[in-house]
């Protein structure tokens, strides 16, 4: 059991799109079909029940992540602050669903799934395969994130707007930019503003620093309007005229 929680790993690398990753990946996308179909029909306390054991499934996992860098002697203030976006969207997924904040729901819908989806398929743990804590703790929190912000749609009825799409452009400008401060006075490397990952992922693709980077402004705004594309389209039908047969 111990072997699970060590550092230093003997059991099954993570691979890329192996079975284990496309069975982790299987079972994300079955709780967010779930809680998109049959779950929006729980009744009001049922709901809430969710949203709590999701806000405690999701802390749980953040803290102990912490702890296991801890123990480990690798918790640093230039690594583990929540400053990487999908820790942010954790513990601000936490305060959503405690406290239905619509303004949180947001953010966590186009920067927290759009950031936990790129984790999901191209996830920054090394070696640490299944079944390492490391690989359990980081698809329960990516795939919380997505599954949180999912859920404030199908139990509280919330979806975005175009005015949503303004403000976390904005937002995240802002939040880049006060990152790459934050980077700059302590030396790391937080949002990955100051380097790319060591593991295999979407910037391998985008080129050098600091082109990369533009690119990572182009392709985020991009998926912010396709994650809008749902709701825009349902707009649409709605507006349109009915037609009458004749």
């Amino acid at each position: 059991m111990n072997d699970l929680f060590a550092l230093h790993w003997n059991g099954p690398p993570f691979v890329l799109f192996s079975g284990p990753h496309l069975i982790a990946l299987t079972c994300v996308a079955v709780a967010c079909v779930w809680i998109l179909g049959p779950g929006r029909r729980m009744s009001a306390e049922a709901g809430r029940y969710w949203r709590y054991g999701l806000a405690f499934i999701l802390a749980v996992n953040e803290l102990a992540y912490n702890w296991w860098f801890w123990v480990h002697g690798l918790w640093s203030i230039q690594y583990m602050l929540p400053l990487h976006l999908c820790t942010m969207f954790t513990w601000l997924s936490v305060i959503m669903l405690l406290t239905r904040s619509y303004r949180i729901f947001e953010f966590a819908y186009f920067m927290g799934i759009g950031g936990a989806v790129q984790a999901l398929l191209t996830p920054d743990i090394g070696v640490y395969g299944f079944p390492h804590f490391r690989a359990f703790q980081s698809f329960i929190s990516h795939g919380g994130i997505v599954l949180a912000a999912l859920t404030m749609i199908a139990l509280e009825g919330y979806r975005p707007t175009w005015r949503s799409v303004g403000r976390v452009i904005i937002g995240a400008n802002l939040l880049m930019a006060a990152v790459g401060v934050v980077n700059w006075l302590l030396d790391s490397n937080y949002l990955f503003l100051a380097r790319k990952p060591y593991t295999p992922s979407l910037l391998d693709l985008l080129g050098p620093w600091p082109i990369y980077i533009i690119w990572m402004e182009v392709i985020g705004i991009a998926t912010i309007l396709i994650l809008y594309l749902p709701f825009a389209l349902a707009d649409l039908r709605q507006r349109s005229p009915m037609t009458v047969s004749k």
